[in-house]
């Protein structure tokens, strides 16, 4: 479903708890991503996200997605208990939307760099646009290679313990299914899309074009930006995200 926040100004595509499956701006508005150039300690990081909106006189409500940085993949319990801290931190800043968590989350953990805690990455917001003809821009939040995006654990993993070509194409399809489902739902294009970032630690070549890059349209171009990294489950091996903006900043 679809949902307005106005008090953010973004559509929100509902979720689970833990995050909304992507999120677009309203017309007169547009997204800025914003990305750390070194990971901040998550819950010290909302300070710096209340500050930057407040130099640019937008209100907290405007935070719609922010991509997160873990340690180590999380057992299923583990996840969980993580995103119950983290859901915390939301309620505490009063940014749910009637119940429901309007803000797009990606939770990776890097294989190239080691971490002492969770952290921010990248963080998104909301600005007024003067131009109403310019294309909505979103943000699709990111999902792994499980059967149910509901089921957050080992049992609902596409193709369990396997890493052959095969059993990673079967991932990837499975997680460009959902990217497609969350496009769709976002009444956003692929055409509009600047950014497809995948996260694995293997291969990606061998099914790089029939099973992703054929699937983007005019996106295609930009290619995709593959982070050396694990999804924030324990067994899952192939996670994506994508989003379209005009604005990028870096801080």
């Amino acid at each position: 479903m679809l949902i307005d926040n106005p008090a953010g100004n973004y559509r929100f595509l509902t979720g689970i708890a833990p995050y909304s499956c992507g999120v677009v701006a309203m017309p007169g508005f547009e997204i800025i991503h914003v990305t750390f150039h070194k990971p901040v300690p998550y819950k010290k990081a909302f300070d710096q996200i209340w500050a930057h909106l407040k130099s640019v006189k937008r209100p907290p409500h405007a935070l719609c997605a922010i991509q997160l940085r873990i340690p180590a993949p999380l057992s299923s319990d583990g996840f969980a208990a993580f995103n119950a801290e983290y859901q915390d931190v939301l309620v505490q800043n009063d940014l749910l939307f009637e119940g429901k968590n309007p803000i797009a989350r990606t939770n990776i953990s890097p294989a190239c760099l080691a971490l002492t805690e969770p952290s921010l990455y990248a963080f998104s917001y909301t600005v007024p646009i003067r131009d109403l003809t310019l294309t909505p821009t979103f943000i699709v939040a990111g999902a792994g290679d499980l059967n149910d995006q509901t089921h957050l654990s080992e049992s609902a993993i596409v193709r369990p313990n396997e890493t052959t070509p095969e059993a990673l194409q079967e991932k990837a399809a499975c997680v460009m299914q959902v990217m497609q489902e969350r496009v769709t739902g976002l009444k956003v294009s692929w055409n509009d899309a600047t950014t497809v970032e995948v996260y694995s630690v293997y291969p990606i070549h061998t099914f790089l074009k029939d099973t992703l890059l054929d699937q983007f349209d005019e996106a295609a171009i930009h290619g995709v930006h593959w982070h050396f990294g694990h999804p924030p489950i324990e067994g899952l091996a192939f996670e994506m995200d994508l989003r379209g903006v005009r604005q990028a900043l870096w801080k």
